[in-house]
This record gives C-alpha cells, structure tokens and sequence, in this order.
C-alpha cells in the first residue's frame, strides 16, 4: 500500500502499525520520536493501535534544543 512518509512516496505492507513501521524504518530511542499521523499527533500508548491506511501522511519529528534556553525546534527525521 501506498503512503507518504516524512514527505516521500513509500510503499509498505497492509495491516502495519505505526509502532511497526518505527520499528521497520530502524527507529532507535523511540521514546525521543512524535509520530503525526495525517497532521495529528498519536500518543506514544497508541502507537501499536494506530493501523496505517492507504495514502496516509505519517511524519516522525524529533523535538530538539538548540540556541537559548527558550528555543525548541522540531526536525523531521529521514530514513531511508
């Protein structure tokens, strides 16, 4: 089935979760990663029940510091 993840075209098995499909795209330090699923954010306690349907949008971002104290910046993370 066709989806698009972190802004690319991919294609993945049927009846994949979203904790799956971390798991499949090498994912470490999964508690560091937000998961949107078509522009909503899915609890890291509903990852494995979240089924990803044909053409989802599904990004994986990573909160990070950086600059002063006050600055949090989100980054996509690209796995290929």
């Amino acid at each position: 089935m066709e989806i698009k993840l972190n802004g690319k075209q991919e294609n993945i098995e049927n009846n994949t979760n979203v904790a799956d499909l971390l798991k499949q795209k090498g994912i470490q330090n999964v508690e560091m990663v937000t998961v949107q699923l078509n522009g909503t954010f899915v609890n890291k306690e509903d990852l494995s029940n979240k089924t990803i349907t044909e053409n989802d949008e599904i990004d994986f971002l990573y909160f990070m510091g950086g600059g002063s104290k006050s600055t949090v910046r989100q980054k996509r993370c690209y796995h290929q």
